[in-house]
């Protein structure tokens, strides 16, 4: 089964398969029992700098391609997104379900992480 995305804040089901949280901070009002994940990858989401300018952002929607873009090129060199790749690898055929705690479904850091996976080689569901 491929990797996916879903809010943290979304009900856990059993079709999330093996569940990782791609944050690096812990999502507020969620507890660990409630969250249900098999694996905190903090080291995969965007690094504390990148992070902050990007919420910070006076126009988040203009500048999510230039946010994009510095996330991939940090992703490049990141050990930690290549241990996902290989998470991906060692759970299959299981569904692997990157967890975030972003409100905009569409324009966040985990589908830049998904299409990042897409791209070296990862089957990936984006529902």
């Amino acid at each position: 089964m491929p990797f996916t995305v879903k809010r943290v804040y979304d009900q856990p089901e059993a079709s999330d398969g093996y569940r990782v949280l791609v944050d690096r901070l812990w999502p507020r009002g969620v507890s660990k029992d409630r969250a249900e994940l098999d694996e905190w990858a903090k080291e995969v989401a965007p690094s504390p700098a990148l992070r902050t300018e990007w919420h910070h952002s006076a126009d988040r929607e203009a500048t999510f391609d230039g946010f994009a873009a510095r996330y991939r090129h940090e992703l490049d060199g990141n050990p930690a997104a290549e241990a996902l790749l290989a998470l991906g690898r060692s759970k299959e055929p299981e569904r692997v379900t990157l967890l975030f705690g972003a409100r905009d479904e569409h324009a966040n850091h985990a589908l830049v992480l998904l299409d990042w996976l897409a791209e070296h080689g990862a089957s990936v569901d984006p529902e």
